[in-house]
């Protein structure tokens, strides 16, 4: 397939899948109108401008603030663990971990997910699909209790804001972005700027989004692995197409979103079906059998970098990972979880047995290789702040 072809039949797929925009990134940067001290999108031309509550406009001044918070330890219970201890930049803002582990220790079920295009994301976690904007997700990793993820609480949150009062950078950097006034430093503010630093974390400049531009050239396994990718044999792009390859997007235009989760027989403990407690999915809060298992799919830009995989990090390398979805799902043939996942009643049914040989296999992996940003993954942009001062 030609790169003018596949530009054209990806944006087909994409404009079918979401209803949305088309096709793949794009070097190309467009950049939006901004009055003095208001935000500009530098957008790849591809990619649609952000959805931004009302509430909580961006402003660089609010971005570079929440750059700092994001990055700054004493904003954990504890003062030991920042945003960042989950979320670091070379590694597309995941941290290389099975599961997440809090500030004070604690194993977190699930694995840290990617924050890059988060902006984009209809649902913000592996199985809530109420838990639609910034603002209220960070709550959970701030506030929540089970699992301690930041550890703050009634008793210490006066304490930590303190810390950052003292701070002789963060009155003038509140005020900069919120205004003068006696209650800046506040958690609404803390919790809006670490939003829009995040919203501001865009990418879209791997060397598939250069290849579109008709900068660079794949080499051949690459290109039949984007064949294999998009194509009906291998049918990756159902679950992860579009501009961010996957399939819950949102951004300002959006006339419909779409918000699905899917069950990809990882387990099916003694084929009945189930998970492994408390990682059930979207049934852990609707409590419908046909829930059970179901996570959303994650974008697979930066995936090279992201492993290990899956909500539960079981798995560990792309290629591992390849030969999951080409079996139908997984097998586990003894222990706590035994049974056969490819046969699981709840499914997918876009999960299931693809016949692809060695190649194949390896020319999927190449390709996936492609969509890693190298630039995103070392600008300073969104670097941490702290780390020359702190010899990191």
């Amino acid at each position: 397939m030609s790169r003018t072809l596949h530009l054209r039949w990806a944006a087909l797929v994409s404009t079918a899948l979401l209803a949305a925009c088309g096709g793949g990134g794009s070097t190309e940067v467009k950049v939006t109108a901004a009055a003095d001290g208001a935000w500009a999108w530098a957008l790849p031309t591809s990619f649609p401008e952000p959805r931004v509550p009302d509430s909580n406009p961006m402003s660089a001044d609010k971005v570079q603030l929440g750059r700092f918070l994001f990055y700054d330890r004493r904003l954990s219970g504890n003062g030991t663990q920042a945003c960042a201890g989950c979320h670091i930049q070379a590694l597309a803002f995941t941290d290389g971990k099975l599961t997440a582990i809090g500030s004070t220790g604690e194993a977190h079920p699930r694995n840290a997910q990617s924050i890059v295009n988060v902006a984009y994301n209809a649902t913000l976690t592996w199985a809530n699909p109420a838990l639609t904007d910034l603002e209220t997700q960070m709550l959970v990793p701030l506030f929540g209790a089970r699992p301690v993820e930041m550890g703050l609480n009634d008793a210490n949150k006066a304490t930590v804001l303190a810390r950052l009062s003292s701070d002789a950078a963060y009155p003038t950097m509140f005020a900069q972005a919120f205004g003068k006034s006696a209650d800046a430093i506040s958690w609404d503010h803390v919790v809006k700027a670490i939003s829009a630093f995040q919203r501001s974390l865009i990418s879209g400049n791997s060397k598939y989004d250069q290849y579109l531009a008709g900068k660079v050239k794949l080499s051949d396994a690459e290109e039949r692995g984007l064949n294999l990718f998009f194509g009906e044999k291998a049918e990756c792009f159902h679950c992860h197409g579009g501009f961010n390859f996957n399939d819950q997007v949102v951004h300002k235009s959006s006339r419909l979103t779409e918000t699905p989760f899917h069950n990809t027989g990882l387990f099916n403990i003694g084929g009945t079906g189930a998970f492994p407690e408390p990682n059930r999915g979207v049934f852990e809060l609707s409590a419908k059998p046909s829930d059970m298992g179901k996570f959303r799919a994650p974008s697979l830009r930066n995936v090279e970098v992201t492993a290990p995989y899956t909500h539960d990090g079981s798995i560990p390398t792309l290629e591992a990972m390849l030969d999951f979805y080409a079996a139908g799902g997984r097998n586990i043939e003894s222990g706590p979880h035994a049974g056969d996942g490819r046969a699981n009643p709840n499914k997918d049914p876009l999960v299931a047995r693809i016949s692809l040989n060695a190649q194949e296999r390896a020319d999927i992996v190449a390709f996936l290789r492609t969509l890693t940003d190298h630039e995103f993954l070392t600008n300073p942009k969104h670097a941490d702040p702290f780390a020359k001062a702190q010899g990191n």
